[in-house]
Order: C-alpha cells, then sequence, then structure tokens
C-alpha cells in the first residue's frame, strides 16, 4: 500500500537532514555504524536503501524513533523530544502560558 509517499526519494533526503542537525558526517557516521565508509553516502544518494535492522540502528544513532523518521513534519525529532521533556516538568499553569506564547509566534510568522 503506497499512501502517496514516495520513499525512494523521502528516505534520503530525510537521513541527510537528520544526520546534518546531528553535525556528523556521512562516513563517520557510516563508520560509527560499523558499516563501509560510503554506507550512508550510498543511501543520502538514492544508489541504496537501508535493510530493517540497520535502519533501526541509524534510528537510534541519529537519537529518534522509525516513526519519527517517517514524520518529516517534525523537522527537528531530537529537539521535539527535549522540549516535550521539559514541557512535561511544567505545572497547568505555566503550560497555558507557553501555549499562548506558541499561539503568538504562529500568528506572527
Amino acid at each position: 500500500m503506497n499512501d502517496g509517499i514516495n520513499y525512494e526519494e523521502m528516505i534520503p533526503k530525510r537521513l541527510a537532514e537528520l544526520r546534518m542537525q546531528k553535525g556528523v558526517s556521512a562516513r563517520d557516521m557510516s563508520l560509527s555504524l560499523g558499516q563501509s565508509a560510503s554506507y550512508i553516502n550510498n543511501i543520502e544518494n538514492g544508489k541504496a536503501l537501508p535493510k530493517m535492522l540497520p535502519f533501526f540502528y541509524i534510528c537510534e544513532y541519529l537519537g529518534i524513533t522509525p516513526a519519527e523518521f517517517f514524520t518529516p513534519e517534525i523537522s527537528n525529532p531530537k529537539k521535539s523530544n527535549e522540549l516535550m521533556q521539559e514541557i512535561n516538568r511544567l505545572n497547568a499553569r505555566q503550560i497555558e502560558l507557553l501555549e499562548n506564547i506558541i499561539r503568538e509566534f504562529r500568528r506572527t510568522k
């Protein structure tokens, strides 16, 4: 089943985006994953797609879940997770104030 997403285009683009957010080279990431130096570069250039288990290792390396990898609407999932952890420490009034600030930012966009 395909919901209109071209995964052969989306996966390389998303991987490159998330890798750059982490600030690591494709070579260093490949080697950190125990792969050949060109492994991540080959994925990002559309020459290959990761198999399932290596994909899970990629997500773990990036500090995200597979679901977050496939949610491009979350441009920076690692930062979003960190922010959610901070929000969870707030009381109800603080959350309400934060929500108002966010709405104001969205209005002034």
